[in-house]
């Protein structure tokens, strides 16, 4: 395994902001890491790229023990943390350089030209770091973390400040490095982790609440879908309530209604036999598929 953690664990004070959580990721794998704020994510990333020690358990990269060979691990890490580091005041490629030297990387000026095209950095490469906007920043960083070619990819937020066409340019760009490469990445847009992750690890409080690929989470979690119906006429809750398969009746506005359910095709039919019955007049009728946010809220509120 590329990356492998065993019972590990962080203590601040009285708290454990790591609590004996276990997982691996295998190259060519890109997994999600998800949890809400203050879960522990950040604390793991820093643990397994060796910028913070732990009080408990073990992390390995390409097999070596962080702990006891943290220069060697990070050679095979390429790493940008949720604050990307920047120097202001460097232009693109001279920083680029630097962290290059920094890595011993040889042919660094081939090695630079092929990163800023890698990342889509072409057209602000010329300016200082601190002229460039959020999002080219973030360009930045992910071109330092891939400079000297790493096995092992570990991004802390890395579509964060980008616009909705650099989010999709940057997730083909994260896409491509993990056919090759070991991917964990963090980020609090599921839609991201939804659309380029093979497998989700979902901490909660600073334990191991979920690690699978999405279709077995959806499985593990009911395999809940949402009905989704309007009409123009207002009813009685509990008339839906007592359809069968429906499991939650909840209400976003006086004539829409959503229905939690593990049979969306018969909850229809029987909206539609409801309508028919009461002279009721639906307005749109639909159903979607638990997404993972839906996962996510169940496995960690």
């Amino acid at each position: 395994m590329s990356i492998e953690v065993k019972d590990l664990v962080k203590i601040y004070g009285e708290q454990k902001a790591v609590d004996a959580i276990s997982f691996s990721v295998a190259k060519g794998e890109i997994v999600g890491f998800l949890g809400p704020n203050g879960a522990g994510k950040s604390t793991t990333m820093k643990i397994i790229t060796g910028y913070l020690g732990q009080d408990g358990g073990q992390a390995t990269v390409c097999g070596i023990d962080v702990k006891d060979s943290p220069l060697l691990t990070k050679k095979k890490i390429g790493y940008l943390p949720e604050a990307n580091p920047l120097y202001p005041d460097m232009y693109v490629r001279e920083y680029l350089d630097f962290v290059a030297d920094v890595h011993g990387v040889k042919d660094k000026r081939n090695k630079i030209e092929a990163v800023i095209g890698t990342v889509g950095l072409g057209p602000e490469s010329r300016k200082k770091v601190g002229q460039l906007s959020k999002g080219y920043k973030q360009r930045v960083g992910l071109a330092a973390a891939l400079i000297h070619d790493p096995e092992v990819l570990i991004l802390d937020e890395p579509t964060s400040g980008l616009d909705p066409n650099q989010i999709v340019e940057i997730r083909e760009v994260i896409r491509q490095l993990g056919k090759d490469k070991t991917v964990l990445f963090s980020s609090h847009i599921l839609q991201e982790v939804e659309a380029i992750c093979d497998r989700v690890v979902i901490i909660n409080k600073g334990k191991l609440v979920a690690d699978n690929a999405l279709s077995q989470l959806r499985r593990q979690n009911n395999n809940t879908n949402t009905v989704k119906v309007s009409f123009k006429e207002t009813l009685d809750p509990q008339q839906l309530r007592q359809l069968i398969g429906v499991q939650k009746v909840s209400q976003p506005t006086a004539l829409e209604w959503e229905l939690q359910t593990d049979q969306p095709a018969e909850v229809k039919k029987q909206l539609l036999e409801l309508a028919l019955q009461n002279n009721l007049n639906i307005v749109s009728l639909q159903s979607e598929e638990q997404s993972l946010e839906d996962i996510f809220r169940n496995l960690t509120s």
